[in-house]
């Protein structure tokens, strides 16, 4: 078992450019320093120094692409073991707005459309309802406060730096 009753755990699964960064930077802002983030870009590309390839070491926990057909069993584990709440999102961001926010971000010239297309699954969700589904329509602010919301953390005092 992981943590204990009073540790909640949030995975943001979702393609590359519909936000689960964002989501992930607005919702620790909002709550504050106690809220640790393990993005997948950060643990895989510099942590682990790896690129991606079948069967590498890529198990990541929080906000990802993770896809529903090699992390989802991986995914359901975790929450088994997890031994307090547990909440799933998935961004659902239709291909057209993926290119479109990629094209705001710094690598944009360093991962092209051709990669996007590659990793894209159109509404990837994991089996039996284990996620939310959030649609491209919600702001950054308005998915911030539902995952405060859903988690509890809404109503718990912010722990600011």
């Amino acid at each position: 078992m992981v943590a204990n009753e009073k540790t909640r755990l949030v995975v943001l699964r979702g393609n590359s450019a519909s936000g689960k960064s964002s989501v992930a930077a607005g919702f620790r802002d909002r709550f504050g320093r106690s809220l640790a983030l393990v993005g997948q870009d950060n643990l895989r590309r510099i942590v682990l120094r790896e690129r991606d390839r079948a069967g590498a070491a890529n198990i990541v926990v929080l906000e990802g692409i993770l896809y529903a057909c090699h992390d989802g069993a991986v995914l359901a584990q975790l929450r088994a073991d997890h031994l307090g709440p547990n909440c799933g999102y998935y961004l659902d961001v239709p291909f057209a707005e993926t290119l479109a926010r990629h094209a705001t971000k710094p690598i944009v010239n360093d991962v092209g459309e051709e990669a996007l297309r590659d990793w894209y699954r159109e509404r990837d969700v994991l089996p039996g309802c284990a996620e939310t589904v959030i649609e491209a329509d919600s702001s950054l602010s308005e998915t911030v406060d539902r995952i405060m919301r859903d988690t509890g953390l809404a109503g718990l005092p912010a722990l600011k730096n």
